[in-house]
């Protein structure tokens, strides 16, 4: 009777001292004010408890598992990461991994950037693992991406690349009719120009009509940003284009090529696939910017030449407000010899 005794003394003081714990202050944080914890998936409620006391969150791994398992949810613990103020109890620290409150990272990729320049915000995130290869031009969809530190960047690419084609099916497939794109290919290039052209999304459709006028007519495109990415593969030039430039021959110089270039020269945003796969009904046919930061509209070329002179006008006199994106805005006028 003897042992029973004490075995049940044992517990019962192991149950008071986790109470104890439980709900008075938990130790003072090491460094600052915050404690970040990263409970992977997969992990047990001894290796969490063990991380837990390791890193100074809670001062007995023991009693954390007595109060989860008293709990009744000791496998409804959440991976993820967590900041734990300091002096955080241990129901206050149990109650952050039963409700999930993980602290949320999150990693940007701009409309108009390059797949290269994706990579390189995708390198750039510390809490990112790993390496990842270029994607094709194009292929990755603009947009904030939600990630967990230790995360493979791999396994982030991936995402932006399964997010690109369910928006390019979507949108397709509510496509208006005869355009003059017939594939998703030819209408992601002609979406990447209509991005790069410029930085203002209510001139987009705008912008992406008079292309697709162009298209139908026969024109050349003859937009500048598709010279510079022949040029420097999309990289901001920093200075305007040279004449030389606009009289060599690429791929993607549409000054010098009929119809779109061989490839995608950005990453479009869905508002531009959008606005070339449902253009608004135009006759306008030439743009220019008008010192604003946003572009002017014709529909005839002398319509055109007017506009351009009024933007020389503007620009000789240096009272031009910049774009939100100056390296990817159409300066026609602009040209170094």
């Amino acid at each position: 009777m003897a042992p029973f005794v004490g075995l049940l003394g044992g517990i019962l003081l192991l149950v008071t001292a986790a109470g104890l714990y439980a709900f008075g202050p938990g130790p003072a944080a090491r460094s600052g004010e915050l404690t970040e914890v990263t409970v992977e998936r997969g992990q047990g409620l001894n290796a969490i408890a063990s991380k837990l006391e390791t890193e100074g969150v809670i001062r007995s791994g023991t009693a954390f598992k007595i109060a989860a398992r008293l709990s009744n949810k000791p496998k409804g613990l959440r991976a993820g990461t967590y900041e734990f103020p300091s002096r955080l109890s241990m129901v206050g620290v149990l109650n952050h991994l039963l409700e999930g409150r993980v602290v949320q990272h999150f990693i940007t990729i701009p409309e108009g950037r390059t797949s290269a320049q994706a990579v390189r915000i995708l390198m750039a995130a510390e809490k990112l693992t790993g390496d990842v290869d270029i994607p094709p031009e194009g292929a990755v969809l603009p947009e904030t991406y939600q990630y967990e530190p230790g995360e493979t960047r791999q396994a982030v690419l991936e995402r932006m690349l399964s997010a690109q084609r369910k928006v390019m099916d979507e949108l397709w497939a509510q496509r208006a009719p005869d355009l003059p794109v017939k594939t998703k290919e030819q209408a992601l290039i002609l979406a990447s120009v209509v991005e790069k052209e410029t930085g203002i999304a209510s001139e987009r459709p705008q912008v992406a009509a008079v292309f697709v006028n162009r298209l139908r007519l026969g024109m050349r495109l003859q937009s500048d940003p598709t010279v510079v990415y022949g040029v420097s593969k999309g990289e901001p030039l920093g200075r305007g284009l040279r004449r030389s430039e606009l009289d060599t021959h690429t791929p993607w110089n549409t000054y010098q090529i009929d119809g779109l270039p061989v490839t995608p020269i950005a990453n479009p945003g869905k508002a531009a696939i959008q606005a070339v796969l449902n253009p608004p009904k135009t006759s306008d046919l030439y743009f220019v910017a008008d010192g604003t930061g946003g572009h002017v509209f014709a529909q005839t070329y002398d319509q055109h030449l007017e506009n351009v002179a009024r933007w020389r006008a503007i620009e000789s006199s240096g009272v031009v407000i910049p774009v939100t994106r100056p390296e990817t805005s159409r300066e026609l006028t602009t040209v170094e010899p």
